[in-house]
């Protein structure tokens, strides 16, 4: 985030990691890495700086709820309750709730109110975030683990301190702090050894350290300002919106069906890109070498835009490059010749010549070109093809032809990955489901099935939706003992549906290996024995 005024710096008692915030404004962070504006802080010394003391959940609480057994089904049949981890009668037993709900009214939302005001996002965080799923899609079960308890949380504060290592037992411990010390935003980072409070009390610094985390992608519309027309910078429409919609498509097939991973969300950031949550266990355990032999392999484009060519594949081309010049090719037609037409003028299609092989073949579409200003970037696509067919060249090499048009259509669709954010465990990225402080917009869900109808303009924003509320009516018949949830009388429903769904094909997938490997355990000792 852009800061007009200087940040607070707080002196630590220790010495503490910088954090800065990427192009796509997702604050991204690792130990002793110095990237930015503002100081990260201790979570000891920050937490009593501000003037919040941590709650710490009763052992004997947290040791009677991992007993409890729930089935998914339930747990999610139940959804119209509040607890967190309701049994699979909803009667029987209440572990924890959540905090009274607010009042119908929660802010008064005037013409003035925007995302950054504390009473609006207090009013958002009580009433529509969805913790009980964010806790089940980190945890991967319905009672607490220390894949949740271990996990760290950073937060950045309204003043511009930005507390790393924070950890919470629940969800329910989660949402108090945030309703606390109302953050603009948290980031999600890896699960540690240990509980990240509990740092410090290590006799070896290099006992602490991350065990597991999703492995993410990071795609960012302002790494293609040198090839999009329609916008630059943080500016964005649905003409060049279509450059995200390629890259789902693209980099979605290739971690399913060439690495088998399942369960992968996409999510829009908020303003100009989107998110992916590879949350596979076996994604989630893997090492930063395995997360660069992956990263590595996605990653075509290369170079920055300070010009030159950008894609050098081997030959023949490798399947996934192959599979996704097919995913590309209909895209390249309409979204960059047409919407995008990047060789309009002399100075962008002599860009285009320095990609072609054959001087004698260029020259004579520059020639061509030069005399018909304005000439649309569809024609001169067509144009190559043309000349190259009439024999305006005796040399002309047919394949050098066709694979450099083949470099050109990935160069110009092909995903523009911010490599980094994949490459390391202890990165972190911003949750789903906080809001942009800049744009007001949640960052909801991206079904990858449906991406091409994903409009980021039409997406809820933190105001709208609590207008939605107020103005929300109660249906004339409504279901008996079905409370409806602030969320479901909104447009965010659809979303936080999405990602319950998400979330229960998860659970059950980590449920079913759970009992696998208990049954192999199992047999293994019965053999011993």
């Amino acid at each position: 985030m852009p800061h007009s005024e200087s940040p607070k710096i707080t002196s630590a008692q220790d010495e503490t990691p910088i954090a800065h915030e990427t192009a796509n404004g997702d604050t991204q962070s690792s130990e002793n890495t110095l990237i930015g504006d503002f100081e990260m802080v201790d979570q000891d010394m920050a937490m009593e700086d501000v003037g919040v003391q941590g709650e710490e959940a009763p052992i004997s609480q947290i040791k009677e709820e991992v007993k409890i057994e729930v089935k998914l089904e339930d747990l999610f049949a139940d959804f119209e309750s509040d607890e967190e981890f309701p049994g699979s009668n909803g009667d029987d037993i209440k572990i924890s709730s959540s905090p009274p709900e607010a009042p119908s009214s929660p802010v008064d939302m005037g013409p003035s109110s925007k995302a950054s005001d504390v009473d609006v996002m207090r009013s958002f965080y009580q009433r529509l975030f969805p913790w009980r799923y964010l806790f089940q899609w980190l945890n991967h079960s319905p009672t607490p683990s220390n894949d949740f308890g271990h996990r760290e949380f950073a937060f950045t504060l309204q003043n511009d301190i930005y507390l790393r290592y924070q950890s919470f037992p629940t969800s329910d411990l989660l949402r108090k702090d945030v309703l606390r010390l109302m953050p603009s935003r948290f980031e999600i980072g890896p699960v540690y050894t240990t509980n990240p409070r509990d740092r410090k009390t290590l006799r070896k610094a290099t006992s602490f350290k991350p065990l597991a985390k999703e492995m993410c992608f990071d795609i960012d519309l302002t790494d293609y300002d040198d090839i999009r027309t329609c916008c630059d910078k943080a500016n964005i429409c649905n003409k060049c919106w279509q450059f995200i919609t390629m890259a789902i498509k693209v980099i979605d097939v290739a971690l399913r069906e060439d690495f088998g991973f399942k369960h992968i969300m996409w999510v829009y950031s908020g303003r100009r890109g989107a998110h992916a949550w590879v949350c596979d266990k076996k994604a989630r355990n893997m090492d930063d070498q395995k997360r660069r032999a992956i990263a590595g392999y996605l990653e075509v484009i290369k170079g920055g835009a300070q010009g030159g060519k950008k894609v050098n594949v081997k030959r023949p081309l490798h399947p996934h490059v192959a599979r996704s010049l097919e995913i590309l090719r209909t895209h390249f037609q309409s979204d960059i010749l047409k919407d995008q037409d990047p060789w309009e003028t002399d100075e962008k299609f002599d860009h285009l010549l320095s990609l072609l092989p054959d001087r004698t073949l260029k020259e004579a579409l520059k020639k061509k070109w030069s005399s018909a200003p304005g000439r649309s970037s569809t024609a001169k696509w067509a144009d190559i093809d043309a000349l190259a067919k009439s024999g305006a060249s005796k040399t002309l090499d047919t394949r050098a032809l066709k694979e450099a048009k083949q470099d050109i259509v990935l160069e110009y669709t092909y995903p523009r990955l911010d490599i980094e954010v994949s490459k390391k465990l202890n990165h972190l990225l911003k949750s789903p489901f906080v809001v942009h402080p800049k744009t007001g917009r949640v960052c909801v869900p991206i079904n990858p099935l449906k991406c091409e109808d994903f409009d980021p303009l039409n997406v809820p924003t933190v105001t709208g939706l609590l207008e939605e509320i107020d103005e929300w009516t109660a249906p004339e018949v409504e279901k008996e003992g079905k409370p409806i949830q602030d969320w479901e009388k909104t447009s965010l429903k659809p979303y936080v549906e999405h990602f319950r769904s998400f979330v229960l094909g998860l659970m059950r997938d980590e449920k079913d290996m759970k009992i696998k490997r208990e049954r192999d355990e199992n047999e293994a000792e019965a053999m011993e024995f």
